[in-house]
């Protein structure tokens, strides 16, 4: 029965895994396309070379996002995401008069908690780490 469970575990943490890196990873491909958009959105919050940021940003989305998909170094991809939700939410969601902004808000929060969870736990089983 536990090698039964371990499977179901398992299977559950890839598809949650795939599910998560989906996001990011087609969020920083359609980010190639709208450079000018993007970087002006960043330097609309008051960050500093809002160009870097977004070519940081494409990066570490595609590629944090691969790696998470294969399970390869899955927590140390994992947590940077994490970070990266949380640090978005707090920097581009904060103006709380307004509903959608509420509401990306928390949704970065769940997906940064969920990036913490397989940083905590691992990539499980299937995966190139092996959990």
């Amino acid at each position: 029965m536990t090698n039964e469970n371990n499977t179901v575990q398992d299977s559950v943490a890839l598809v949650a895994r795939l599910l998560l890196a989906t996001l990011f990873i087609l969020a920083g491909v359609n980010k190639i396309g709208g450079m000018e958009g993007t970087v002006g959105y960043i330097a609309s919050v008051g960050l500093p070379f809002p160009e870097l940021v977004y070519f940081g940003t494409v990066a570490l989305e595609i590629g944090a996002g691969l790696l998470l998909a294969i399970g390869f170094k899955a927590r140390y991809a994992a947590g940077a995401l994490g970070i990266f939700s949380l640090l978005t939410a707090i920097i581009f969601h904060n103006d709380f008069a307004q509903q959608s902004e509420v509401t990306a808000l928390l949704k970065n929060f769940a997906i940064g908690g969920g990036m913490l969870a397989v940083a905590a736990f691992g990539p499980g089983r299937f995966s190139l780490d092996r959990g």
